[in-house]
């Protein structure tokens, strides 16, 4: 698995804002996030959100937001739409459900899918919602203190 984009938000655009307006919080493009065991990425809107939380970290595949984007007839727009911290290239982040794995160094504990929501319509285009089902990346947590950065 190749690390291809990071990002990190201060604070929650789409989350538990449904029924009303997004927020305006910046997203963050990073060369490197520092991972916390038990806690999340550092500057991350959902750094110590809740005990034993299973977000801590997200990922998802440029692959996939390459295909949804042909698909829906998208251009110029970046896989950090998605608010996903870690972009990812040349993984099946769906294999890591359930499972632990390594990267850069880091362990984490793969538990399940980032569902997209209704703002994925919003976000990339309409349509992508339904396009992303099972697709819509990785929430894992963090077991170890680490750093990840991109790949050259």
């Amino acid at each position: 698995m190749k690390v291809r984009q990071l990002f990190i938000s201060p604070g929650h655009n789409f989350f538990g804002h449904h029924g009303r307006a997004a927020s305006a919080y910046p997203l963050i493009a990073c060369g490197e996030i520092h991972c916390v065991a038990g806690r999340g990425i550092t500057g991350d809107r959902f750094f110590d959100f809740k005990n034993n939380y299973k977000g801590q970290i997200t990922f998802f595949a440029t692959e996939v937001f390459e295909d949804i984007c042909r698909q829906l007839g998208v251009g110029g727009k970046s896989p950090g739409v998605a608010r996903r911290n870690v972009i990812t290239m040349e993984a099946d982040l769906n294999s890591f459900i359930g499972k632990t794995f390594t990267l850069q160094g880091v362990e984490f504990e793969g538990v399940g899918e980032c569902s997209p929501c209704h703002w994925m319509d919003v976000a990339i285009a309409p349509g992508a919602e339904a396009a992303l089902r099972g697709q819509g990346g990785l929430r894992a947590r963090i077991l170890t203190d680490g750093i990840l950065r991109v790949d050259a």
